[in-house]
Order: C-alpha cells, then structure tokens, then sequence
C-alpha cells in the first residue's frame, strides 16, 4: 500500500508592519530653571558680579518656594546683558552654547 504524500504546512514569515514615518524630533528649548544654576556657576567661575550673584541665589530660592520663575527671566536677561558686553570685549571663557541656551529660556517668557 502506498501511502499518500502528506502535504507539510509551510508557516510564512510574519508580515512586517510598516514603519511608521518618523517624527522629528522636538528640540526643546531649555527651561529658564536649568540654566540659571549654569549662570551662576559661571558667574562664579569668571568671578564677575557680585551683586547679579546674590540676585540670582535669592531668586533661585524663591523659585524653589513659590514656582513663580519671574525673578529668574529678570536675573537672566541682567547675565545676557552683561555676556554679551563681555563677549564685544572678548572676555574668554563664555561658552556660545551657554549664550544660546540662556536666550531660548528667555524667549519663553
């Protein structure tokens, strides 16, 4: 007696779902509370106002307390003011990026 060929069940390959086009990235701007804190330690590190220091502490503390970021773009605007002098008299030291990343925060306002 011959048996009959017994058919195999060939499985297929899982369809591939198609990709989804990607989305481009966000490039989000970053928060006035995360650049302050860079500032200053910059600030500190060119050991240049003094007074815009203290400022910037107190305001920090503040935020801290009562979310209310007012007193940061205050004391932000005050530090780009005073980077941007310091870079016409090409006082080295000041990282573009820092610059960049201060004026986006304070475009937020």
């Amino acid at each position: 007696m011959a048996k009959a060929a017994a058919k195999k069940a060939v499985k297929s390959a899982p369809k591939k779902a198609a990709k989804a086009p990607a989305k481009p990235k966000k490039t989000s701007s970053p928060s006035i509370d995360k650049v302050i804190p860079q500032v200053l330690s910059k600030l500190e590190s060119l050991n240049a106002e003094h007074q815009l220091q203290a400022e910037m502490r107190w305001c920090m503390g503040s935020y801290e307390f009562d979310k209310n970021p007012k007193g940061l773009y205050e004391t932000g605007a005050k530090a780009l003011q005073f980077f941007t002098a310091a870079k016409a008299n090409k006082v080295k030291g000041i990282p573009a990026k820092l610059v960049t990343d201060l004026e986006k925060a304070l475009k937020q306002a």
